[in-house]
């Protein structure tokens, strides 16, 4: 974990990587968006595949659970120190990637560890979404969104949309004007506390 020099009293971004590749198309685009926040904010990056985390083992109805290891420890301490969570995952068969989905696995036990108030402290806080992915037309991505706001919408949670990308080859995203256009404003959207039904209620893209 790498933590930004600049910090806040404020706002806490945690970006969470979640790509096989690294320096990927997705960390560009996240990382172009991250260079818009105000001095001051402080950042923290994640990468899940340097990360040794081994498999999420749903332990919630085991009379035993489970022992918490120091990485996964150490994830959940950034989580909750965070005002706003970013998943930067590439869009793999139109969802998250592997190393992206285990870490929200993470969070289900997270829920039910004895004496954990993991959901009540992260009420309020925002989720962001990046992705990079090669098809050109963004309804590919619509269950990635869902994912996401869905995600929100259970922790009570607000959400701050997906931004997207064209980029398959290495450094290809830097190609995608627009989204470039885009990351320069993302972090300045307007969060609206996510909602079961999902109705859209900002521009996702």
């Amino acid at each position: 974990m790498t933590t930004d020099t600049a910090t806040g009293p404020d706002r806490s971004f945690l970006f969470v990587l979640g790509s096989s590749r690294p320096h990927g198309n997705t960390e560009i685009l996240a990382r172009a968006a991250a260079q818009q926040l105000p001095p001051g904010t402080r950042r923290r990056w994640v990468d899940l595949a340097q990360l040794p985390l081994p498999d999420f083992q749903d332990g919630r109805h085991e009379s035993d659970g489970w022992t918490v290891g120091e990485t996964e420890e150490a994830l959940r301490q950034a989580t909750l120190e965070a005002t706003d969570i970013v998943l930067a995952s590439p869009l793999y068969w139109y969802t998250l990637s592997a190393h992206t989905k285990r870490y929200l696995d993470y969070w289900s036990g997270w829920l039910t560890v004895p004496g954990s108030d993991f959901k009540q402290r992260m009420a309020g806080r925002t989720l962001w979404g990046v992705t990079a992915m090669a098809d050109h037309d963004e309804v590919v991505a619509d269950g990635l969104v869902t994912t996401l706001h869905h995600t929100a919408a259970y922790l009570r949670m607000r959400f701050g949309g997906l931004l997207t990308g064209n980029g398959s080859r290495p450094g290809q995203i830097r190609d995608d004007e627009r989204a470039m256009i885009r990351a320069k404003t993302f972090f300045q959207r307007e969060t609206p506390l996510a909602r079961f039904p999902y109705e859209e209620q900002t521009e996702s893209r």
